[in-house]
């Protein structure tokens, strides 16, 4: 399969003699390990495929559709990963990397109210993408409410994406900087939004901790005047 004669940028190029030989088969093996745990260049992947889609060389129906089974079937082997070793992982290890047994519960309690939002967006974010199934399963997300919302974050991001490479084409190299710096700018937002929920979530727990600790408090008190 011939390259696009248009010149390709840093990522780009580098995976483009990968693309030549394996075509649809590179798309579907690096996009499901870059949604399992494995740092490979999934999306940069799936743009590129999709450039070549907009210059005739693939068909673009079949990229999204491998692209999306591919992203979900990732992310669902990271979910099993999780939900079969990870709560024994933080057990046992979870003290050397500050995951404590307060911290892994409120983790839990973000995760029962946020984690559909949580994985359905976090393909768009370097690292939440490689890690969220994980991290779903450890804290024991319900596995059909997963599934549903791990199949609407891998085809809107393959949707985002694949129409981000194939209509972009012939200005691949300008159009794909850009892209780059805006999902920088959108990584920050959402690292801003997690942080703030965190944020709330712990200062909640302290309000409840300190309302259980004034009403044990008084209990005590009026224990007290009554033996008085």
């Amino acid at each position: 399969m011939p390259a696009p004669t248009t010149p390709l940028p840093g990522a780009l190029a580098g995976l483009a003699p990968l693309l030549d030989h394996y075509g649809y088969l590179a798309v579907a093996v690096l996009v499901l390990l870059d949604n399992c745990g494995v740092p490979v260049p999934g999306q940069t992947v799936l743009v590129l495929a999709s450039v070549y889609a907009g210059t005739g060389h693939l068909d673009l129906a079949a990229v999204l559709l491998i692209a999306t089974g591919a992203a979900a079937l990732g992310n669902g082997l990271g979910y099993l990963i999780g939900r079969t070793g990870g709560r024994a992982f933080v057990h046992r290890w979870g003290r050397y990397v500050l995951l404590t047994p307060a911290r892994m519960e409120r983790a839990d309690g973000f995760f029962a109210r946020h984690g559909g939002k949580v994985v359905a967006v976090a393909r768009f974010v370097d690292g939440l993408r490689q890690y969220n199934g994980i991290i779903a399963g450890t804290t024991e997300m319900p596995r059909r409410r997963f599934l549903a919302f791990n199949l609407l974050g891998a085809v809107l991001w393959t949707a985002v994406w694949g129409t981000f490479g194939y209509l972009a084409g012939a200005n691949i190299g300008a159009v794909y900087h850009t892209a780059l710096r805006y999902q920088v700018w959108f990584a920050v937002g959402l690292g801003v939004l997690v942080a703030a929920l965190l944020l709330r979530q712990v200062l909640r727990y302290r309000r409840r901790r300190r309302a259980g600790t004034d009403a044990d408090s008084g209990s005590d008190s009026g224990s007290g005047s009554g033996s008085g």
